[in-house]
């Protein structure tokens, strides 16, 4: 179906978080420096990861690296036009810009969840088989498990875009979000979409569904082996998974919630629109950095390092 010749839309109007002046330049300021904060937080563990030497001999540290990069892009589809929409009274998005918004969004959530899949395999073997660690966790198998992720995003967000490009859209055009989502939009558009609600559900909903289910349970195999072989490591296993699971529950809880979660509301949405684009980006870089003693290490060591590269008078 040739999408030019079915519709009569070329954008989409989107309501936003309120209609009050007074709250949209709260929001401003609250997303302008939530998004600062995503650049600075995330650009940072990029920048030690790659230029300490310690770690990015790692592979845990080299799978955060790109658990950052999938954080910060993932941010930038969404947030700078939600923060430049709150000087605009009539917030409109074009048609193809919303597909791309779509198109982008499910493709890093997509691949975030194949990562964060990675590193808790990564977590598996360190812990579980420390002496096949070098072994098992290669250079080889950490590119091809960071190109597997992508891979999997890439599936995952053609898997239904191949269809939702097609829909016709010749009526309303009012989306009730801060950013394109895909359920709102295939709620507009002019045609029966019942099969494609149940692609998306069993896509999207199941996909982050299972992936979360499979998670816990690889944590909680590693918190019984490890239970098993020496109570008294118990303590440092769950230390050295708190982040990593704190991290699976605020990206994965959203995702559930948004597709598979059978009763919603305009307002749940946009809270978790927000969360899953502004918080969880901003929550990763202050659940590993700071609660992690290498990271804090590696960030005194390139300052000493700048430091002293500095030219004396």
């Amino acid at each position: 179906m040739d999408l030019k010749n079915h519709s009569v839309l070329n954008e989409f109007i989107l309501l936003g978080l309120t209609s009050s002046w007074e709250l949209e330049i709260f929001f401003f300021v609250i997303f302008f420096l939530a998004y600062t904060s995503i650049l600075i937080g995330n650009s940072l563990i990029i920048l030690i990861v790659t230029f300490d030497s310690r770690l990015n001999s790692t592979p845990m540290y080299f799978l955060l690296a790109n658990l950052s990069f999938f954080d910060m892009t993932l941010s930038t589809v969404t947030v700078p036009k939600m923060i430049t929409d709150f000087f605009r009274k009539r917030k409109t998005i074009s048609l193809w810009g919303c597909m791309a918004q779509i198109f982008l969004v499910h493709l890093l959530g997509g691949g975030e969840m194949a990562l964060l899949i990675v590193m808790a395999v990564d977590r598996y073997v360190a812990i579980c088989k420390p002496l096949h660690y070098t072994t098992i966790m290669n250079w080889r198998i950490l590119l091809r498990s960071v190109l597997l992720s992508w891979v999997v995003g890439f599936v995952h967000t053609m898997s239904q875009m191949a269809f939702a490009v097609t829909l016709p859209f010749c009526g309303p055009n009012v989306i009730d979000d801060v950013f394109c989502d895909l359920p709102l939009v295939m709620s507009l558009a002019c045609t029966d979409t019942y099969i494609l609600d149940l692609l998306v559900i069993a896509d999207s909903g199941l996909l982050s569904l299972i992936s979360f289910v499979l998670l816990l349970i690889s944590y909680i195999v590693i918190l019984v082996t490890v239970h098993r072989r020496s109570p008294s490591g118990l303590s440092k296993a769950l230390s050295t998974l708190s982040a990593h699971i704190t991290v699976v529950i605020l990206f994965f809880g959203p995702s559930i919630l948004i597709y598979a979660w059978p009763v919603s509301s305009y307002e749940l949405d946009k809270f978790l629109s927000v969360f899953f684009s502004v918080i969880t980006p901003l929550l990763n870089p202050v659940i590993y950095s700071l609660r992690n003693q290498e990271m804090k290490a590696a960030m005194i060591r390139l300052r000493n390092r700048h430091i002293s590269s500095r030219p004396t008078l």
